[in-house]
């Protein structure tokens, strides 16, 4: 690998929200992906499969001989432990998160990094070298600290299409190239918000939970039935992604030597709560979050919620509404769907809020962006299932955050694993707590959701550099990876 880093600059500015509406709906939060990071796995993988299918599109793929690859900032500080570089490369082959394999997770990254070379869209074997990506840690770009730039080059090694990619979180990616002004046709949803007043002023005039309006919203672009299918479908794959975990034994991958606790706490409960008592709910809670993010820390797959580094909390909050409340355990199967539905549906209406007044990326604001968003929305879907009014479920997700902020991400030797695991079943345990001490109030609190969001986002901008994914600081300089 080669590059000189440039002049260590601190990360740039958050940018003020935009005035133009976003809609940002329950299925660009909640993705089905693969470990160990939506920002510098997914984003990556995604970009460069974007990348390959402009090269295939411009019609010069038959004089492409090479593809080079520079990282900036975040992503090449600790792409080696995030798994960016086999993605990358994979992406360049045209595979996406989406759909890719765990054989081709396993055995085509390897091949590609053995040969030297891989097939381009499918299409055309070129030469793309690891070693030879160009990596500059300390080189903070404009946009995003998670940039990546992609050549085509000929055989004289003149370049015949270029694009910069920023992963700006839950694996969303924009492009350099792409205009911050495109005149793009306005989404015109029933209920339109970007703050959390709008959302709860939408609720009250029209006497609608928050699940409610972010459903009519829905409904704006994708049939009813999709939308509960497609929600189904993701609860379906957590719950898997949970099974597979406690199915693997030994240690994580990478250095650190992790031990695997999932198979031994799952085992341990299955014979001391056989009957799944009340009194152990906190037990199962944990091992969700843990399992959750085990496998995420081994590649696996899981859903984005709304990043992979925090994609355990959403999970194990909806299996105690599901498995613990009240409501949860009165239902009927297609009543415990709706459950599911709702859930997510308020859980996204936080969200896209986090989304579109602040960041989800840890390498931009630390992982209260993460962890404390995910929290968040958790503790929000939780309270709206235990029958909170749109006020208490504010509240809720308001406590949450309020509670993160300042949340460094630190991770040790750049792995999604200390303090990232843990981390989740602690944030999940104090969402459901969150949504509690709002359903004891009436929903009026003196500091609010949109006052935490702008708060977060300050943090983020005033946190060092070395604070937001870059292995540089806090845990992971004050503990030996060995």
């Amino acid at each position: 690998m080669s590059g000189t880093p440039a002049t260590p600059q601190d990360a740039p500015k958050q940018q003020d929200a935009p005035d133009r509406y976003e809609h940002i709906g329950v299925f660009d939060l909640f993705k089905a992906g693969i470990g160990p990071s939506s920002s510098h796995t997914v984003g990556p993988m995604l970009a460069a499969a974007q990348f390959a299918q402009l090269v295939s599109a411009s019609g010069n793929i038959d004089q492409v001989q090479t593809v080079q690859v520079e990282l900036f900032g975040s992503l090449a500080a600790t792409g080696a432990g995030h798994g960016t570089f086999p993605a990358i490369l994979l992406g360049l082959e045209g595979f996406i998160p989406e759909t890719i394999t765990q054989d081709d997770l396993e055995h085509r990254a390897t091949a590609i990094t053995a040969s030297g070379s891989l097939t381009l869209n499918g299409l055309r074997s070129v030469a793309c070298r690891v070693d030879e990506f160009v990596l500059r840690p300390l080189t903070i770009r404009r946009r995003h600290t998670n940039a990546m730039t992609l050549r085509a080059r000929d055989v004289r090694g003149e370049s015949l299409l270029e694009e910069t990619y920023y992963s700006i979180g839950g694996g969303f990616i924009v492009t350099e190239s792409a205009s911050e002004t495109a005149d793009e046709p306005a989404l015109s949803p029933p209920f339109p918000f970007r703050t959390a007043e709008e959302l709860l002023t939408a609720c009250a005039e029209h006497d609608l939970s928050i699940s409610d309006v972010m459903l009519a919203n829905e409904l704006h672009t994708t049939e009813r039935s999709e939308i509960r299918e497609g929600i189904l479908r993701l609860w379906r794959t957590m719950i898997e992604c949970q099974q597979s975990a406690v199915l693997r034994s030994g240690t994580l991958p990478g250095a650190l030597n992790v031990r695997r606790r999932a198979p031994d706490l799952q085992a341990h409960l299955e014979r001391q709560d056989p009957e799944r008592s009340p009194q152990f709910w906190q037990e199962w809670v944990n091992l969700v979050a843990l399992a959750v993010n085990e496998e995420n820390a081994s590649g696996g797959r899981l859903v984005t919620a709304p990043t992979n580094g925090a994609a355990g909390i959403i999970p194990a909050v909806l299996h105690y509404a599901v498995n613990y409340t009240d409501q949860g355990r009165a239902a009927d199967q297609d009543e415990r769907d709706g459950i599911v539905e709702r859930f997510f549906l308020t859980a996204a209406a936080v969200g896209s809020l986090f989304k579109m007044n602040a960041s989800v990326s840890g390498a931009e604001v630390g992982c209260q962006g993460e962890v404390g968003s995910a929290c968040s929305m958790a503790a929000a879907g939780l309270a709206e299932i235990l029958g909170g009014t749109p006020e208490q479920v504010e509240n809720a997700a308001e406590i949450a955050m309020e509670h993160n902020l300042g949340l460094t991400c630190d991770p040790i030797g750049g792995l999604v694993q200390i303090p990232c695991i843990e981390r989740n079943a602690i944030a999940a345990g104090k969402a459901i707590n969150a949504a509690k001490m709002a359903l004891w109030g009436d929903g009026k609190h003196h500091v609010s959701l949109d006052a935490v969001i702008a708060t977060m986002r300050e943090t983020g901008a005033d946190m060092s550099y070395k604070y937001k994914e870059t292995a540089m600081g806090g845990l992971a300089v004050n503990v030996v990876a060995c």
